[in-house]
């Protein structure tokens, strides 16, 4: 095993990847922009380097700065997180020939997992299904039209290097095709650098759900059961959960077996994800393969009890998989929601600002992974992704119920984020039946429904403030006041304020 290892990522993944290399007995290297400078990921390090300007281009991005640090730390391996360089075939080569084991796929498999039309080809060809979609050799847009024509309404416009939503666009009518299409090549151009798009057909109302799988150099490979992530918006999930309230037993086999067939017919090692859509008659369609850890897998750790940054490490440094798949085993529920520096009631709009009253929730299966502290500035350069949320109980409606409560005890102040949403979510009849799919937010939610909860904080804060100036105004606890009443022990009025020990 690795005795340190450089973690090329900033936030609550660092945090988080940091952790497990604590408990293993691993020294963790951090990097910092300079915006990051306060950043919880920057106190967590055993050592930590500047890489450059706020921009990511100029630090995160920065392959070369990133390569340098490692051989001055005497790190022994990098880490890349999410986001950032983790899907980067050019960082993974970049390690390769500086000799730092990437803690991920190889190149190779990285290029074929980012190039969606060949990775397309390549499950087809293992007998997986996709979704009819166009010729990968197909570049000019009347060449692209014309697909779209033959594939049939609605189609979906997607960029054929990249992910996560961006260079996409849902077109249902051939006279909107062409500024779709000029729209989605712009993003992708933007996004990936590479406007290269194709079309295929769009599933209407489709469910996402994703396998989990880990792979090792021996050629071992394993899935660690699915995750729902249907609740969405604009093609990013916001919240994920396991068991999928939609499958049985059968098509969970099903879809588990095309999971690792997928796997292997990628070459793949390390973690990783084989994400699929399920449309209204239960067939299931390959989507696409994400190359890296993902953001929601604290809710695969969770109903498994398996670390997947341990496993991570395990694999990069060339140990063999120390379970079959027969040992693993799927417990409970469990629920993640993404908290986002976003105000729901101003459409998602990014938020920034300094964090000025934060309390976490806690108590019986409760996870909080984040990047974030009383005082933190939330920088503008980066994705608003600041925390997640993560609740297990033994069955779903008590998962439910656990997540609201704790949602409930969560105090952020001085930023707009999404837990107002979230609290929505976790009381909408729709999510509680499990009768959703990917259109669920657009169809259900309504700004006013965050907006309500921002006034009934304001009420609450003046509430309080009526208290304190009819209770508070005494020469001392216990002693009358002008209008002969005891003061109120300002001890107990403090508490009142923070919602305890009230009468």
């Amino acid at each position: 095993m690795f005795k340190k290892i450089l973690i090329a990522n900033r936030g609550e993944i660092a945090v988080r990847v940091m952790r497990t290399c604590r408990e293993m007995g691993v020294a963790s290297v951090g990097v910092y922009s300079d915006a990051d400078r306060p950043a919880p990921h920057v106190r967590y390090a055993d050592e930590v380097y500047n890489i450059g300007p706020p921009p990511a281009s100029e630090s995160y991005l920065n392959i070369s700065k990133i390569i340098d640090v490692a051989r001055r730390s005497g790190a022994e391996a990098i880490h890349p997180g999410y986001g950032f360089l983790a899907e980067n075939a050019d960082f993974a080569e970049a390690c390769r020939e500086a000799d730092f084991p990437f803690v991920g796929p190889s190149p190779e498999t990285l290029r074929a997992a980012g190039d969606k039309q060949g990775a397309r080809a390549t499950m087809a060809a293992a007998g997986i299904p996709v979704i009819p979609g166009s010729d990968p050799a197909l570049r000019g847009d009347e060449d692209i039209a014309k697909a779209a024509a033959e594939i049939g309404w609605p189609v979906m416009i997607k960029a054929a290097a990249g992910g996560g939503g961006k260079g996409m666009r849902i077109c249902a009518r051939a006279e909107d095709f062409g500024e779709l299409l000029k729209q989605a090549r712009g993003e992708a151009e933007s996004a990936f650098g590479d406007d290269t798009v194709y079309v295929e057909k769009c599933i209407v109302k489709p469910r996402h759900v994703e396998f989990q799988i880990l792979a090792d150099a021996q050629g071992n490979v394993v899935h660690l059961f699915e995750r729902e992530c249907s609740i969405q918006r604009r093609h990013q999930k916001l919240i994920e959960e396991s068991p999928s309230p939609v499958l049985d037993g059968e098509l969970r086999a099903r879809m588990a077996e095309a999971a690792v067939t997928a796997a292997r017919a990628s070459n793949y090692t390390n973690a990783g994800t084989i994400e699929f859509l399920l449309d209204a008659d239960r067939n299931f369609y390959f989507l696409e393969v994400n190359a890296r850890l993902q953001v929601e897998h604290p809710v695969t750790e969770l109903v498994t009890g398996v670390d997947l940054v341990k496993e991570q490490l395990r694999i990069a440094a060339g140990e063999p998989l120390r379970f079959a798949q027969k040992d693993i085993k799927h417990r409970g529920a469990a629920i993640e929601c993404r908290i986002s520096a976003e105000d729901p009631a101003n459409n998602f709009y990014p938020a920034t600002g300094t964090i000025s009253r934060l309390r976490l929730p806690s108590g019986p299966g409760v996870r909080f992974d984040g990047g974030i502290a009383q005082g933190y500035e939330v920088p503008i350069y980066y994705d608003p992704l600041i925390a997640k949320l993560v609740a297990w109980a033994e069955c779903r409606p008590l998962a439910i119920e656990r997540m609201h409560r704790a949602l409930n005890e969560f105090v952020l102040d001085g930023v707009a984020t999404t837990i107002p949403f979230h609290r929505w979510v976790m009381a909408s009849d729709a999510f509680r039946e499990g009768d959703f799919d990917t259109s669920f937010v657009e169809e259900y939610f309504r700004p006013e429904a965050a907006r309500v909860e921002d006034l009934e904080k304001a009420a609450a804060v003046l509430c309080t403030l009526l208290t304190h100036f009819r209770e508070g105004a005494a020469p001392a606890a216990g002693a009358p006041s002008r209008d002969g009443a005891l003061a109120v022990d300002p001890w107990r009025l403090a508490a009142r304020r923070e919602g305890v020990g009230s009468e």
